[in-house]
């Protein structure tokens, strides 16, 4: 091998192993669903504020999705817990948000996740989730609370449990576990509790509410909105 042949073969490893550094793949577990787009940007970016209106991907962290239908994906799986989810198409609001729907299981109710693009990044970020079995009506999305906190709404769930946790920013550790019991059987019933959490550390998080399978413990719906807290 002359000199050049092996000045070139050298450059060549060295761009396969910078391109492979570089190719991070997001979304771990994949529905049986439409695929969504593997498109990501993802690039290392010092820890940073949340924005105030997203849940989903953390600041802190170098993920960001130039893909709607993986943002929804990603936080349907890594951070409400679903298993294998169905993935629906991405539904446009206006040319910058829209929402996808996930369920475990084609016959199962919709749990429809908020996408938006923001304009400072031009990335998808989660908004929220919401869930015609989980209705919420207090504390509102992008409300400021304390603790304790007063959860209201209605909600139908195998034995009236719907499981509640409050998130900071950041972490996908609850500052606090608990449950409402609503109604049950398909009927919506009222739910209302008071829940005590410990002072975080975030500016701002996520209250996020799930139902389980009675058969196998798996997510079958939640519901998640966008909350800060009170200094």
């Amino acid at each position: 091998m002359n000199k050049r042949s092996a000045v070139s073969l050298f450059l060549s490893l060295v761009l396969l192993v910078a391109v492979g550094a570089v190719g991070v793949i997001v979304g771990r577990h994949w529905g049986s669903a439409a695929p969504a787009s593997t498109t990501t940007t993802t690039t290392t970016v010092a820890a940073t504020e949340q924005p105030a209106t997203a849940i989903w991907p953390f600041a802190s962290s170098a993920t960001r999705f130039s893909d709607p239908l993986l943002a929804a994906q990603t936080f349907a799986i890594d951070y409400l817990g679903f298993t294998r989810p169905l993935i629906g198409a991405f539904q446009p609001g206006d040319n910058r948000s829209g929402e996808v729907q996930v369920r475990p299981s084609s016959l199962s109710i919709p749990t429809t996740i908020l996408v938006r693009q923001l304009s400072s990044s031009n990335t998808w970020w989660v908004l929220g989730a919401t869930s015609s079995h989980i209705q919420v009506t207090s504390p509102t999305a992008l409300s400021r609370i304390s603790s304790p906190v007063r959860l209201a709404g209605r909600s139908t769930a195998f034995e009236a449990v719907v499981n509640v946790e409050v998130r900071q920013d950041g972490s996908l550790n609850a500052l606090v576990r608990s449950t409402v019991l609503g109604g049950s059987m398909g009927v919506m019933g009222p739910y209302a509790r008071r829940i005590t959490f410990p002072k975080p550390s975030a500016r701002g998080g996520a209250i996020v509410y799930r139902t389980l399978s009675a058969k196998d413990g798996s997510v079958v719906d939640a519901a998640a909105l966008r909350v800060s807290f009170a200094p």
